[in-house]
C-alpha cells in the first residue's frame, strides 16, 4: 500500500430522501473486515463489521445506491438518474455536499 487516503468518492453510497432532499452515507469496508460510514455531519461512525454498518444505516432508513432500480426510485419520488453520490477531493469538502437538493419538477 502507498499509505495515500482514498479519494472522498470511493466506497458504498447510501442514500435516504425526505421530499426533494437528499442525505448521503459512505460505507468503507477496511481490510480488517471493520466498516466506516462517513455521515451527512460529516462524522465517521466506526463499526466492528460491514454487516454491522449495513444494519445500522438500514435502521436509520438508508437504502444502498447501487441496490436500487428505477421503481425504487419512483416509489421515493425521484428518477434514479438523479442520484449523483457527491464528490470531493477529500472528506472534509465532502461534508458539504452529503445532503442536497433534488431538482425542482415542473
Amino acid at each position: 500500500m502507498s499509505g495515500v487516503p482514498a479519494p472522498a468518492t470511493q466506497g458504498q453510497w447510501w442514500l435516504a430522501t425526505l421530499g426533494r432532499t437528499v442525505i448521503w452515507a459512505r460505507l468503507r469496508v477496511r481490510e480488517a473486515g471493520t466498516a466506516e460510514v462517513f455521515d451527512s455531519d460529516g462524522n465517521t461512525l466506526t463499526y466492528d463489521s460491514e454487516d454491522s454498518a449495513r444494519a445500522a444505516l438500514l435502521d436509520a432508513e438508508f437504502v444502498e445506491r447501487e441496490g436500487l432500480n428505477e421503481d425504487d426510485a419512483q416509489a421515493r419520488g425521484f428518477l434514479l438518474d438523479e442520484l449523483e453520490p457527491p464528490q470531493a477531493e477529500d472528506d472534509e469538502h465532502l461534508r458539504a455536499r452529503m445532503v442536497s437538493q433534488l431538482p425542482s419538477r415542473h
